[in-house]
């Protein structure tokens, strides 16, 4: 007689899920973001109602599992965002960058740990343990309002300032989880632990991930391209060496204890420097891009699977911090750091509004939830996936046409005539 392995139907149905979710927005529209919503709804219609399918791994009790496949998810991401940069040295195009990277993300992080207190209740290491996990935006997700990929252009302001966020702030934002962690741990925040965390999880942390992201990258460059010079690795034109550069970038930093996350995207930037017109990092990029995205469409069904699961645990003041952030907070926020930059009108609003949320949240929860015992963890949870949710429908939905028309008329100037 027939049987039917559980293990076999999840197969089954998460590759008819990611199937149907890249297949059905085609009869609507053209633009592909919309598989990011339509991953997560049939993931969790086939979760709940394939015959013999197991229950979903749940986040609360198998943290270590999400960790792992979001952390990796978003290294390659990291990597290929910084693979996709083809100037850095353009007249005022960091000034956007930095400022929501220094004002934007603090702003959140702050009032996202005020609305949890003020709204729900929360402790001060739970609401900025929560702040710190949804104030980054996703360079897995944001593929949309990014830069186009190796030598194809499109720097636009906007473009260019998104794209660079969304490749700093998922290390920058590292500190403030580790403070969320510390504070929990101990029970309070005091002078000592102020400075320890300072000088380690702020100083030392991001500047040893910079370095080594820095010569790893430089380290690679030289591998494809110089050594040895007459027969260079580059010359096999196999993609599989991105991987290996962002497993390379990843765990030597973390070994020495620097953010790792940082170091992937500044390898993937140092390593776009070498031999810069070499079409080599187009196969490069395509090969990490093809990677992230497998590992998205997968993290992004296992969630809709979880969804279920979690909504219990979601009431309407947990729900009105996610609303928040989408609409008012990051919004807010991204208008007064870009006062002052060359982005007026539509083009800051548009910069503004546009920081999606997605893969990197996973990660920085279940890493919380892995090392430290959190109160509340299902709502918790609960909050991040509806955010998620709410982010990949209204971002995922309309930023492809609100960044074209921010930036039309100006996609194909050279950004460095600017």
């Amino acid at each position: 007689m027939f049987g039917f392995e559980p293990y076999h139907i999840l197969l089954a149905a998460t590759g008819i899920a990611i199937a149907a979710s890249y297949w059905l927005p085609r009869f609507l529209s053209g633009r592909e973001p919309a598989a990011s919503a339509m991953l997560v709804l049939t993931g969790c219609l086939v979760f709940q109602f394939a015959p013999g399918m197991p229950e979903a791994l749940d986040p609360v009790s198998a943290p270590r599992v999400w960790e792992v496949a979001a952390e990796l998810c978003v290294i390659i991401g990291l990597f290929g965002t910084g693979l996709r940069i083809d100037h850095l040295a353009v007249k005022d195009q960091w000034r956007a960058t930095a400022r929501l990277l220094l004002i934007a993300m603090p702003l959140t992080i702050a009032a996202l740990a005020f609305l949890g207190w003020m709204a729900a209740g929360m402790t001060l290491a739970g609401g900025l343990l929560l702040g710190a996990v949804l104030a980054p935006t996703d360079p897995v997700l944001a593929g949309d309002v990014q830069v186009g990929p190796p030598h194809e252009g499109g720097e636009h302001p906007v473009r260019y300032a998104l794209t660079t966020e969304a490749g700093l702030n998922d290390g920058l934002a590292f500190p403030f989880v580790h403070l969320g962690i510390l504070i929990a741990a101990a029970g309070g925040l005091t002078a000592g632990l102020a400075g320890e965390w300072l000088l380690r999880d702020v100083v030392y942390r991001i500047a040893v991930g910079t370095a080594a992201g820095w010569g790893i990258g430089w380290l690679l460059g030289k591998i494809l391209f110089d050594w040895p010079r007459h027969n260079p690795l580059s010359k096999t034109q196999s993609g599989l060496i991105a991987f290996a550069g962002v497993l390379m970038a990843y765990g030597l930093t973390e070994i020495v204890e620097g953010y790792g996350f940082i170091a992937a995207f500044v390898s993937g930037i140092t390593l776009r420097r070498v031999e810069e017109e070499d079409h080599f990092h187009n196969r490069l990029h395509d090969f990490s891009e093809s990677l992230e995205h497998t590992l998205t469409a997968i993290l992004l069904v296992a969630l809709g699977g979880a969804l279920p699961a979690l909504w219990p645990y979601l009431d309407w003041q947990h729900a009105l911090i996610g609303v928040g952030l989408v609409f008012v907070v990051r919004p807010l926020a991204g208008q007064l750091a870009l006062i002052g930059t060359p982005l007026e009108g539509r083009q800051r609003w548009v910069t503004a509004f546009y920081g999606v949320r997605g893969i990197g949240s996973i990660y920085y929860l279940a890493y919380a939830g892995h090392h430290v015992e959190l109160v509340n963890e299902e709502t918790l949870w609960a909050t991040v996936a509806f955010t998620i949710v709410l982010s990949t429908v209204v971002h995922g939905l309309t930023a492809g046409i609100a960044v074209e028309r921010a930036t039309e008329n100006l996609e194909t100037k050279d950004p460095r005539s600017a």
